[in-house]
């Protein structure tokens, strides 16, 4: 039976990346050496790792006054990582789900942090809009997509103070204005690899405003200085990674995947808003295009673990629910086929008809 894969996180990658990968752990470009067991200082993984950094900056267009590198830590490092470096007075933060709300304790360490607006009044299931952004911030903080109650933002905020983002969720899946952006970075493994590794895209005028003195680790420069070298770079998820923005270019680049995700997004909330045992739990216009939410209608609560079974049957991997929310999550990343969207759709509907005739 073939799985269809849903997963969060750790989550699909293309077939050719793996095979790839698995190709490169026997043998890693004909050297008789496994992949897992070169030297990082060796031509062969510097041409990968440049080979990387350049994809990057091709498939987002990001601007030459930007640099980007890569490290280990995850992206939840970066949460006191961004603090420690750029937080001098007062920094302001967007609370729109968990991983926004473990960024904002870790801040406090560091300086004032002033939640600007927060959508934990519905219990996260909107994106805020049309807030001020007080000029004296020293920077302003998002997470663009949240992948446990699976609203996203579908805009480019302009900010009149640096803006740093986490695009963890939802990097390479869209077209993103790069330029409006101090500070781009996440962890790779929802679109890009597995976990290991996590990219960093920042603005030169940003490397001038760390505001005390860190060690080498936590210093932003550091990084920048030494091509993500300082310390041995996670090798194998920058080899993965590299293979997955292959891959991307070769499908017609982030316009088109973006195209595709579109696509394989209103196929399965168009299911949901039809059906009449599901229904979605994010406003329409922050519905995410990553991490699909839903959960059963009104009235058939109690269907819940008897679909989920029934999903699993048929192959549906990954489609529980964050326990924070419940119901289920079909997370689509860029990797994740139409083909598998539309058997969970069909899975679905055949639970509909099922239930309407017993």
């Amino acid at each position: 039976m073939k799985k269809h894969n849903f997963n969060a996180g750790p989550s699909i990658l293309p077939d050719v990346v793996l095979q790839n990968a698995a190709k490169a752990i026997i043998d890693f470009n004909g050297s008789g050496l496994s992949l897992l067991s070169i030297s990082h200082r060796t031509k062969d993984f510097e041409d990968v790792l440049n080979e990387a950094q350049t994809l990057f900056r091709e498939l987002l267009h990001i601007p030459d006054n930007y640099k980007i590198f890569f490290v280990s830590g995850g992206a939840s490092t970066q949460f006191f990582h961004i603090p420690a470096n750029f937080l001098k007075t007062k920094a302001g933060y967007v609370n729109t789900g968990v991983w926004s709300k473990k960024a904002i304790k870790e801040a406090k360490h560091y300086g004032e942090v002033q939640v600007v607006a927060s959508s934990e009044d519905k219990n996260f299931t909107y994106i805020p809009k049309g807030f001020a952004i007080p000029a004296d911030l020293d920077y302003l903080y998002i997470c663009s997509n949240n992948t446990i109650y699976g609203s996203e933002y579908k805009v480019d905020i302009d900010s009149p103070v640096p803006l740093i983002a986490d695009m963890s969720s939802d990097i390479m899946s869209r077209p993103v204005d790069v330029s409006k952006y101090a500070m781009i970075y996440g962890g790779a493994q929802k679109n890009l690899a597995p976990a290991g590794v996590t990219f960093v895209i920042i603005r030169d005028d940003m490397l001038e405003k760390v505001v005390r003195e860190l060690p080498s680790m936590m210093n932003v420069n550091t990084h920048v200085a030494n091509n993500s070298m300082f310390n041995t770079p996670p090798v194998f998820p920058i080899y993965v990674m590299n293979e997955t923005l292959r891959w991307l270019k070769a499908q017609g680049g982030v316009e088109e995947i973006y195209r595709r995700n579109l696509e394989k997004a209103e196929l399965l909330y168009n299911e949901i808003d039809r059906n009449s045992l599901f229904r979605g739990t994010v406003e329409k216009e922050d519905r995410s295009l990553m991490n699909i939410c839903f959960v059963m209608s009104e009235g058939n609560e109690e269907l819940a673990p008897e679909f989920m079974e029934f999903a699993k049957e048929r192959g549906m991997v990954g489609i529980k629910g964050h326990r924070l929310v419940g119901g289920f999550r079909a997370s689509c990343y860029n990797a994740c086929p139409k083909e598998s969207v539309e058997a969970l759709v069909a899975c679905m509907q055949e639970f509909e008809k099922m239930k309407a005739n017993q």
